[in-house]
């Protein structure tokens, strides 16, 4: 994954499936982070605000390691979950959008059942559209993917119909979800060529815990220090 495709992706943070409160929180911390930063310089003691080449490299490199031995570790889950892409297909948008939440179990999981309102687990994830457009995912590639380099913390908050959707679902498994837009982002975001668009996910659970628990949240803060990097902040250093 390029430079560029870091600073645009919006699949990176989380979240499938970009949520839209996700994505204000990003955007308003780093906005704050800027304004500290500024802060600092103006007083004098921080000196200069603008991170270095070389440490911005240092931050790329970084996060590409950690993407790289996420994307291994995960493997044997990818090639279960990879054999269900032919499943992304077209459909109908009017129906989606009148069955509320639509659930089809595509592999039943071996662990425990997620209760109501349940957002102690880890997901893989893909999202399209009407028109089988992938819109976000855990892949490293929408098109062509060869592997996961993302993974959702569910605790983090997710839209309504998705919490509904995994309900009653054991962890391990893989689940086709069907969300009408007044479940997914309402008139509150644009998503699939306009507002209020059903969407469907295929999403396979895991447990929040052992080494996957550790390379998620090494993942996720090799990626923040790479974005504030991008914005000339020198995450590292903002504490100080």
């Amino acid at each position: 994954m390029n430079e560029k495709e870091l600073k645009t992706s919006t699949g990176q943070r989380v979240v499938i499936i970009i949520i839209a409160i996700l994505m204000l929180g990003s955007i308003i911390a780093s906005y704050v982070a800027i304004i500290l930063n500024g802060s600092k310089d103006s007083s004098g003691s921080t000196g200069d605000s603008m991170i270095s080449e070389e440490k911005i490299a240092r931050y790329e490199d970084s996060y590409n390691e950690k993407e790289a031995e996420f994307k291994e570790a995960t493997k044997s889950d990818f090639d279960k979950f990879i054999k269900y892409k032919s499943e992304i297909k077209a459909y109908n948008e009017a129906s989606a959008n009148n069955g509320g939440v639509q659930t089809r179990d595509l592999e039943v999981g071996s662990g425990r059942e997620l209760a109501e309102n349940d957002t102690n687990y880890l997901a893989y994830y893909v999202g399209w559209c009407a028109d089988e457009s992938v819109f976000d995912s855990s892949f490293d590639d929408n098109d062509n993917p060869t592997g996961f380099a993302r993974i959702l913390d569910a605790s983090l908050g997710m839209i309504e119909g998705w919490n509904l959707g995994v309900e009653g679902m054991k962890l391990g498994g893989i689940r086709e979800i069907t969300i009408a837009g007044e479940l997914a982002y309402k008139d509150q975001m644009e998503i699939c060529g306009g507002y209020n668009k059903p969407l469907k996910f295929m999403i396979m659970t895991k447990a929040k815990e052992g080494s996957l628990a550790v390379l998620t949240n090494e993942l996720e803060e090799a990626y923040t220090k790479l974005q504030y990097a991008y914005y000339g902040i020198d995450y590292d250093t903002m504490s100080e």
